[in-house]
């Protein structure tokens, strides 16, 4: 079961937020959920372009949720996440927006050309 204690906007640690905003897969994610909202986490993978096992990937989101910086909720079989940009504007005013509109380019969902090459097994 989930166990994972997401913190009120009220006890964010920035150290906390930063340090998992500084992994470019974690990042990858909340520009993902920034850029398209509430999304399916298996999508969110597939979509990102994320290669990378579902453990690694729940890893990933656990540190995101335990920042604080994603919400995740479950609707029968699948789990949904979602940026917690209110709150984090709430106690860190500006920090997402700079955060987001960096150099760094925006991830953006695969074609279904990119999808079908990306599943093909590699020489």
């Amino acid at each position: 079961m989930d166990e994972v204690a997401e913190p009120s906007a009220a006890d964010f640690d920035l150290p906390r937020v930063l340090a998992a905003l500084a992994d470019r897969h974690r990042l990858a994610v909340v520009r993902f959920v920034a850029m398209y909202g509430e999304s399916w986490c298996a999508q969110v993978m597939q979509d990102a372009g994320l290669e990378m096992s579902k453990s690694t990937f729940s890893h990933h989101l656990r540190i995101l949720r335990d920042a604080g910086i994603v919400t995740k909720r479950h609707e029968g079989t699948k789990s949904y996440m979602c940026l917690r940009k209110d709150d984090l504007d709430s106690r860190f005013p500006g920090l997402i927006d700079a955060i987001l509109s960096t150099g760094t380019a925006v991830v953006s969902p695969r074609t279904s050309a990119e999808q079908e090459a990306a599943a093909l097994p590699r020489r």
